[in-house]
């Protein structure tokens, strides 16, 4: 790679969103460490229920499959979270952490986490909603990082 995915700390500050240095773990490079802030700004939207702040990691094209449900644009992304924050997810947060970090190309990394949504009035995530994830995030030409591809997978047993 021959440019820098930026700094952590200035994309995160950027969106708003407060540094958790121990999502990291052994991921420590500058590069692997600016692509971890898209799993943390989706976690900090859902720590407000927030599906604007959630749909704005996106891309404009960009694709969630969560459950049974297959997203394919930022607004549909937006409005199902809509929907489910102030529905059945009222309340709910995720939790994760990475296992996984690749680079792909120049522009595109991908991402693997382990987690799960805590719903509310529990304190961590019930085996039914623990999950894999596979995120793909995308450099743009402006330097901002942005989502194309999230698919989550329960894991059980």
């Amino acid at each position: 790679m021959t440019e820098s995915w930026g700094t952590a700390s200035d994309l995160l500050a950027k969106a708003g969103v407060v540094e958790n240095h121990a999502f990291y773990r052994e991921f420590t490079s500058a590069d692997q460490m600016a692509v971890l802030t898209i799993p943390q700004r989706i976690q900090a939207a859902w720590e407000t229920n927030d599906a604007d702040a959630f749909a704005e990691v996106f891309t404009d094209n960009g694709s969630l499959l969560m459950r049974d449900h297959q997203l394919t644009s930022k607004e549909d992304i937006r409005s199902y979270m809509s929907a489910g924050f102030g529905g059945p997810l009222k309340g709910a947060r995720v939790t994760g952490w990475p296992i996984e970090v690749k680079f792909l190309s120049e522009n595109a990394a991908m991402v693997v986490t382990e987690g799960g949504i805590i719903m509310p009035g529990q304190s961590e995530i019930a085996a039914e909603n623990f999950i894999r994830a596979t995120w793909v995030v995308t450099r743009q030409p402006d330097g901002e990082l942005n989502l194309v591809s999230h698919q989550s997978s329960p894991v059980k047993g």
